[in-house]
């Protein structure tokens, strides 16, 4: 070949393999790279990344774009988008793909693919894929103009019932009161108008602030003065209905038979405070109604169910009215009731008992002695704040006797009938110790020391007992033991050890030695039962670890222990409920100092009627003859009627 020749196929391919590095270099652009920037940068934040155009192939800005995509989602948040494989391309058209799934308020997610329209065009001279933009992209249904909102079904609330299953916490009538300032001619004697009113009904309402919160509020706004069930409202009404400024709102709202029937331990339901809201980002919407304190709040998960939700499209009519297109729903699932032990009618004689004491904090527990259910649980005064009956940690004073002497008694160091003394005082290590009233017995039988309740006999009897025999004996009355009852509760905690004074401070209650109302009545219901069983409130959901029967207790240490109890209210300290009806009352008085003033002293009484044990308690009450055994016989008197 001449040189020309190779000069020539030398140039021809360089040009050839030129053309075809130019070629590799200038690659096509593809849908798929345009569509997934366009769900990475959903709802909103494409930069120059995305281009769009509207069916008829006209520009619309990313910044139009966004505006109608937060439009079309209404109240819902932005969904995550994804785009689902390679677009189907046909010359300079292309259709892809995207998988939306929305966030829904009560967690649920709500999923879907829809599909996008692409085209080529030219950006900045050079080949580029657009999105067509058109409301369809994010559902199928919508149309311009149309968005998407949320709906709530609301779950109904489980109730809590008895054993027989009968509503004890159920929807009843209520009505808030309220006042609107724009309607109120003369602020001064509306406060003292409605104040009247509230305690005639013995309801106390603040109304110290109402100037301030009038004057803070809109003109046409309601404030909130009280909520009163329709019973109570019906008994004002008509002092209240037509002042000038009151306004009202009938509900219903979960409640018990009365205001105050087991209050503090049911608990109550009402609308989700900013608090709680705070505490549960995203659970909770603004009036929801959520248990506030009680088994409502311990168990309101279970209680209060799942809401459910629907997604419509909303939209405009011709005519202007709203039309709704349900495309999505999740059903509500209603709560599940609590099914507890409680007696309506022992409920109903303990708090009407505790009703008879507003100075003082007081609490009764009731147990069957039977099967060891709680039949009552009450707190006062007026349904009491917290659930002292469950969570005192006080000293039981005398009424600790009941253990002390089963101890003695079982242990066999002395007989009912053995002589033992009861001077005016007992001294140990240098510490006195003595009667209430000072008074002494003498020489008398162990029986009569437990009716007349004498602290030196029972605190000269501590060296029969051991170190730890008073704990012992605790134990086999249920106290200080691990119990699983579903709701918090104190079992107690008996001393144990210690010196000789602190051992004989004990057997009479004192000391280290603190329980609970729920303990003590436990601890009663056992001797009446002749074993201890753990107290039992909830039968569903039934706790999970309930705790097992206590062995047996010998029937030679009850039959000498229970007829001395008897004698308490025959003849010793418990008298006044001698006559009371139902059948014969045993049990034990107790007086228990709490500080270093011997005048500071809660007043008890545990006992058992029939098959009903249980305690009394009156917080720094006194004497328990003149307070605690005046409420065991208003309760007895109540529940025989």
């Amino acid at each position: 070949m001449s040189a020309p020749s190779r000069r020539l196929l030398a140039v021809t391919l360089a040009a050839v393999l030129a053309a075809t590095t130019l070629a590799a270099c200038t690659k096509e652009p593809e849908p798929g790279s345009a569509l997934d920037a366009f769900a990475a940068g959903w709802p909103g934040s494409w930069g120059d990344k995305v281009t769009f155009v509207d069916p008829d192939n006209k520009t619309v800005s990313g910044t139009d774009v966004a505006t109608q995509l937060k439009a079309y989602a209404g109240t819902l948040t932005p969904p995550t988008v994804k785009s689902e494989g390679k677009p189907a391309t046909t010359k300079d058209s292309a259709t892809g793909k995207l998988h939306l799934n929305w966030t829904l308020p009560d967690g649920a997610h709500w999923e879907y693919s829809t599909e996008v329209k692409l085209t080529k065009g030219k950006v900045n001279g050079e080949d580029a894929w657009n999105v067509v933009w058109q409301p369809q992209i994010v559902h199928p249904d919508l149309q311009p103009g149309a968005s998407l909102a949320t709906k709530q079904i609301k779950a109904q609330r489980g109730g809590i019932v008895d054993e027989k299953g009968e509503a004890m916490i159920s929807s009843r009538p209520v009505v808030v009161v309220g006042v609107e300032p724009r309607k109120i001619t003369n602020l001064p004697a509306l406060t003292a108008l409605l104040d009247a009113a509230f305690k005639s009904i013995k309801v106390a309402v603040d109304l110290g602030d109402l100037a301030e919160r009038v004057k803070a509020a809109k003109p046409d706004s309601f404030v909130e003065l009280v909520t009163l069930r329709r019973e109570a409202y019906d008994q004002i009404r008509n002092d209240i209905r037509n002042l000038d400024g009151t306004v009202f709102r009938e509900e219903t709202r979960e409640l018990a038979p009365t205001r105050v029937f087991g209050r503090a331990l049911l608990g109550s339901v009402g609308e989700v405070t900013k608090e709680i809201m705070d505490a549960n980002p995203g659970k909770y919407q603004v009036g929801d109604q959520v248990g506030l304190f009680g088994l409502e709040k311990k168990y309101d998960e279970r209680l209060r169910g799942t809401d459910g939700f629907q997604v419509v499209i909303t939209s405009k009519t011709s005519t202007g009215t709203t039309r709704e297109q349900q495309v999505y729903d999740t059903d509500a699932v209603n709560g599940q009731p609590l099914k507890v032990t409680l007696d309506t009618k022992a409920q109903n004689a303990a708090d009407a008992a505790l009703a008879t004491k507003t100075d003082r904090r007081t609490a009764i527990v009731a147990i069957r002695i039977s099967d060891g259910h709680v039949v009552a649980v009450a707190n006062g005064p007026d349904g009491g704040g917290d659930n002292l009956a469950f969570l005192a940690q006080v000293p039981p004073g005398s009424t600790f006797k009941v253990v002390t002497a089963y101890g003695v008694l079982d242990n066999g160091s002395v007989t009912s009938n053995t002589v033992v003394n009861c001077p005016k005082t007992f001294t140990v290590d240098g510490r006195v110790f003595k009667n209430a009233h000072d008074f002494e017995l003498g020489a008398v039988p162990f029986h009569t020391d437990i009716a007349k309740s004498c602290n030196t006999a029972f605190a000269s009897l501590a060296p029969k007992l051991g170190p730890d025999g008073l704990a012992a004996a605790g134990t086999a009355l249920g106290l200080g033991t691990k119990w699983d009852m579903g709701v918090d509760c104190f079992t107690g905690a008996v001393s144990s050890g210690g010196s000789a004074a602190e051992r004989a401070a004990a057997a009479f209650g004192q000391g280290t030695t603190i329980v609970s109302p729920l303990a003590m009545a436990g601890a009663i219901a056992a001797v009446a039962r002749g074993k201890w069983k753990q107290p039992i409130l909830l039968l569903d959901p039934a706790p999970a670890a309930v705790a097992e029967d206590g062995p047996t207790l010998k029937t030679s240490t009850l039959n000498q222990l229970r007829p001395a109890l008897r004698e308490v209210v025959t003849s010793g300290t418990g008298k006044a409920l001698a006559d009371v009806p139902g059948g014969p009352v045993s049990g034990k008085t107790g007086t228990a100092e709490f500080d270093a003033n011997p005048a500071h002293t809660h007043a008890w009484f545990v006992g058992w009627q029939g098959d009903i044990a249980f305690a009394v308690f009156v917080e720094n009450g006194g004497d328990s003859t003149a307070s605690a055994v005046p409420l065991a016989e208003a309760f007895l008197r109540a529940f025989n009627k």
